[in-house]
Order: structure tokens, then sequence, then C-alpha cells
């Protein structure tokens, strides 16, 4: 006769599982203050009266106004981090003594099984007697599959009355949810208070529209690919189950119900992907969660679904927002796309942020660089002088880096690569065919800034809708240089001003620039988000007539144009070394470099 072993003798053996937390990189920032190594960062209002009282930045009441509404909610971090980390701990314990209840039950049933008791139902995967009671009378409608969901259903009953509900997280203090025109200063004032949130809360996350949409695309791949991978049943057998001591079958039994659960809570996907990446939390840390997310747009379906699906699930649990745009969160959705998802999106902002204008209407991006000593990071118009010019900083630049020029390859995601023509100690030099005439996207832009600090581009056009899907592309482009921080110099056909043309042709859309990238070149990702639209051999939308209006057209041009204008500017060049990621990596010997250097762009005669 076999021999039984207690449940309990079984879970002291420690049979239980321990939830470990993946860690994510924190992307770059551009706090604007003067001294990143204070040991606790000065508030965004401090640092923003500072630089008004330096000279350096003109006073604006609404840039104000934003400032101090940040030093508010910054005052009441330190208490909810506190009350955070309490939570924590209790919803630690609470989920040790449910997963332990919860394969308790499930041994107990498998030594029922074990002793052959309801054997010949387990290997129709579910008690017949259950699916009798629970519908009888019923037998021929049962779908595949019920009698396991009501065994899940009524273990979680089960669960509920032995350890309770699950602990209740403390009320977080409203986020903010600030827009206004270009050059109004959104980015710079949440720059500021992402900085001074440094020591006062543990799980701070920073970033782009572009990079969050590509890395929930990423995460939700992976997961989606998990799932549907084929692997036998006994590989898929935990490792917690594979060392209990029942046979073979008990323990198939257990891994059966083990994945039911899984699959369970995998039917929505979106929470899933916003509890593995975006609350980035390490095991045995415990605090409160910030999402600082710069330019939320809806430019697509997929935009609209998954920041509804991510950020829902992370104000839920308790993570406060900060972010910013160029509409209010009512006119985000401009073309009705999946309106009552949008809605749902919208009524979480509005409840769990203080919505706040920068009502300015002065692009001070542009204010600076009037200000600036003429010293050349834009080189114009594409002829000899100028070419001449153009290659005589490239030589400096790299003189001053040091090493040979070479070409080299960046890794970009699923695997991918993408080639730099030359590159030399983080100085790196493309034509604007290059980079914006192939069919590359988000993804390979955020690879180069990335490594790169210093990036030159030249024979840049003026763009139009005759080579719009190029101008969308260098937009991308341009935002995630500036993102990331990295120092450019331009060879254009045009001024700054006169860089984009041609808007009432009709709307610019480029499908490259918003269709995220799949493991399989070709493969649709979204095919399960896009319920009627489809990509045509054309690479047009299809059931999709307007992603993008005019007016989203002139903020993407208006917005490219001032970051262009800023990326020239004394502020934004002496951050340079010491916020760009390829000097928190490799520290080097740069002091004389032209970053610190006053610029403006230069017509060359």
């Amino acid at each position: 006769m076999r021999r039984i072993f207690s449940i309990s003798s079984l879970l002291n053996q420690g049979f239980v599982q321990r939830r470990v937390f993946n860690k994510y990189r924190i992307n770059a920032i551009r706090p604007y203050s003067e001294d990143l190594s204070y040991p606790k960062s000065p508030g965004p209002l401090l640092q923003y009266r500072k630089l008004v009282e330096q000279g350096r930045l003109e006073h604006d009441p609404y840039q104000e106004r934003v400032a101090l509404a940040l030093e508010n909610l910054l005052g009441r971090l330190e208490q909810y981090e506190k009350d955070m980390e309490e939570y924590h701990i209790k919803l630690a314990e609470w989920e040790k003594n449910r997963e332990n209840e919860h394969r308790r039950l499930l041994m107990e049933e498998a030594e029922k099984n074990q002793r052959g008791d309801l054997w010949t139902s387990v290997n129709k995967r579910r008690s017949e007697l259950l699916e009798r009671w629970a519908f009888r009378g019923k037998s021929e409608d049962i779908e595949p599959g019920v009698g396991k969901w009501v065994s899940y259903l009524n273990r979680e009953k089960k669960l509920d009355s032995l350890v309770g509900r699950r602990p209740t997280a403390p009320p977080a203090p409203k986020g903010l949810y600030i827009y206004g025109n270009v050059g109004s200063g959104k980015t710079m004032l949440m720059d500021m208070f992402y900085s001074a949130t440094d020591g006062i809360v543990k799980h701070r996350q920073r970033f782009h529209f572009h990079e969050a949409m590509l890395k929930i695309n990423e995460a939700m791949h992976k997961l989606w690919k998990n799932q549907v991978e084929e692997k036998s049943i006994k590989s898929c057998i935990s490792s917690w189950i594979m060392n209990l001591p029942f046979d073979m079958k008990a323990k198939e039994w257990l891994a059966a119900e083990e994945r039911y659960k899984q699959e369970v809570q995998m039917k929505n996907i979106l929470p899933a992907v916003a509890d593995e990446f975006l609350v980035d939390r390490q095991a045995g840390e415990k605090g409160a969660s910030i999402l600082c997310f710069d330019e939320i747009q809806t430019v697509d379906v997929f935009a609209i679904v998954a920041l509804s699906g991510i950020l829902s699930r992370l104000l839920s649990t308790g993570t406060v927002l900060v972010s910013t745009s160029n509409r209010a969160p009512n006119d985000l959705n401009q073309d009705g796309m999946q309106r009552e998802i949008f809605q749902k999106l919208v009524d979480k902002l509005e409840k769990h942020c203080e919505i706040i204008l920068v009502g300015s209407e002065i692009d001070y991006r542009r204010q600076l660089a009037h200000r600036s000593i003429d010293k050349v990071h834009y080189f114009w118009p594409l002829d000899g002088t100028a070419q001449k010019e153009f290659e005589k900083m490239w030589c400096q630049v790299i003189n001053q880096a040091g090493g040979e020029v070479t070409s080299s390859t960046v890794p970009v995601m699923f695997g991918r690569t993408l080639e730099v023509p030359e590159s030399c100690n983080g100085v790196a030099r493309f034509t604007f065919e290059f980079l914006c005439g192939r069919p590359v996207g988000a993804a390979d832009y955020i690879a180069v800034a990335k490594i790169h600090h210093t990036v030159f581009i030249s024979d840049i056009p003026v763009m139009s809708m005759q080579n719009r899907d190029k101008a969308r592309r260098f937009i991308t482009l341009i935002d995630e240089l500036y993102n990331h921080h990295c120092c450019l110099f331009c060879l254009a056909a045009a001024s700054i001003d006169d860089l984009f043309q041609g808007i009432e042709e009709g709307t610019l859309f480029d499908l490259e620039s918003f269709q995220f990238e799949t493991e399989t070149e070709g493969a649709k990702l979204r095919r399960n988000v896009l319920v009627e639209g489809s990509v045509s051999s054309g690479g047009a939308p299809a059931g999709i007539t307007s992603m993008l209006s005019g007016q989203e057209e002139m903020f993407a041009f208006r917005r490219a144009v001032s970051r262009l204008i800023e990326m020239r500017t004394p502020l934004y060049l002496e951050g340079v070394r010491s916020l760009h990621p390829y000097f928190q990596r490799k520290p080097q010997n740069f002091e004389n470099h032209s970053y610190s250097a006053s610029t403006e762009q230069h017509r060359v005669s």
C-alpha cells in the first residue's frame, strides 16, 4: 500500500512559492538641476526658481503653477512611500498564506486521487460528480473546460474564506496630467519632478511614448509566445510538484490544475504586462511606484487599448502617474477610435490625476536659442561650403573623442541589429537616407540614441507630403535623440523653420512608425487588437481612414522643430555629459568638448 504523506509535513518542507519581480532599466532623464550628486535632489519648485534667478529660464506663471503642484505632490510621496511599504508587507504575507493554502487544497485532492477514490473522473480532467451536481440536466450543453472553471472558482471561494480578501492599498495621492503647446516646458517640469523623487520613492520609471509602446509590445509578444508554445505536460510541471511524493498521474493532475489557474489569470494580458513590466519591484523591496510618461498620444487603436489597459491597472493598484501631452484627455482621440475603451481611460485619468494646463503660447525653446552665441550645430544649405564646415566639425569632434572611426552594429530588439556606418567612442555618423529612407522605426532610433552621445546626420532634405514616410521617421528620430539627451549635428537643405512643408497636401502618415515590431518579419502582433483594421500590401491601413488629423501633424511638426531648436541651447548641451547613458556607463574626459558651448543654427555663406 502506498504511503500517504501529510499535507502539513509537505508544506513544512518548503514547497512554498516565492514571488520574484523583475527589475527594468530606468530611462534617461532631463532634470535640469545644477548638481546631480545631491544626496537628495531639490524639489521642482526650487529647481525652477533657481534657473529663473540665474537668468537661464524666463519666469512664466503657468510653469510656476505646475512646478508648485509637482512640489505639493512630492511632499505627499514620503508618507505614501511608508504607507505602501506597510501595505506590501501585508500583501506579501497574504500572498504567501494564500499560495500555501492553495497548494494544500490541491494536495488534498491529489491524495484522494492517488487513493483511487475519484481516479476515473481525473482521467476525464474533472470530476463527473461535480459537473453533474453543478450542471444537472444540462450535460449536453456543457462546454469543454467548464468543469475546471467550476473547480477553480470553488477553490478561490475556499481561499477567500480561509485567508481573507486581498488587502486594500492605501489611497494614492493624485498625480498630474500636464498638457499644453510644444515648447511650453511640460517635459522639463516633469523631469525636474522625476529627479526630485530619487531617494524618496524606490520604484520609479520614466518613459517616452515610443519607448513605452515598444516595451509593452515586447512584453505582450513574450507572454503570447509562452502561451502558444507547445510543451509536453511533463516539461510544464513545476519543480515544487515534481518533488512531491506522489505518483506521476497525481503530479500531472496537479500540473494541469496549476496551468489552468495561470491560463485564467492570463485571459486579460494587459494587466499581466503592467504587473510584470511597468510595476518595477525587486524581491524584498516594497513601496510606492511612480510612472512619468512623456507625450501621451492615441495615434491608433493599439495605443488606445494598450494605454487604457496598462494605465488603468497601474492607477488601480496605487501607482502615481505624472504625464505630459499636447492635448487635454478628452481631446486625445479626435478620430473617435474605440470610444468606449477610450472613455474608460479618460475616466481613470480624471479620477487619479489633476489635469493642469501649461497655458503659455510662447515656445521657450526658441527664446533660449535666440539668446545663444553663434556656434554651429546645424549647417545649411546643402552646398560645398556647408559640406566643408560640416566635415570640419566631424573631424574636430572625432579628434576630441579619440580612437579610430570604424563601422559597427548595435542591438535593437528581438535579436535584430542595426549597422552604424561610421562610429568612434560614442560618436556616430549617418546620412538621412540611411536612417529615414528605409523601413526602420522607433526601436532602431532608441538603440542608436542609447549608445551614441553625439550623432551627425547629413543630407537632410526639405520634407513634405511627397516624402511623408521619411518625414515621419525623422520626427520619431528627433524624439528619441532628444529623449536620450544626445548632441546632434545636422547638414540640411534648409533652415529648421523651413524644413517641414506641405502639410496642406494631406495627412502625414507612416505606418512604420506605429507598427511595432515582432520577432518574425511581417507578423502582425496587433491582430487581436486591431479588430477591424488590417495592413494592406501597400503599407496603408485598411478600415482606419484617418489615424492622424491635420492638427495632429501640426503638433508633430512643431514638436520636432521646437526640439531641434532646444538641442542647440546651452541649457540642453550642458546636460549631455551628465545625462546621456553613455557617460553614465563610461565616464570619459571630454571636459573640452563643445557640449557646453552656446550654439545656434548658421547659414554657411
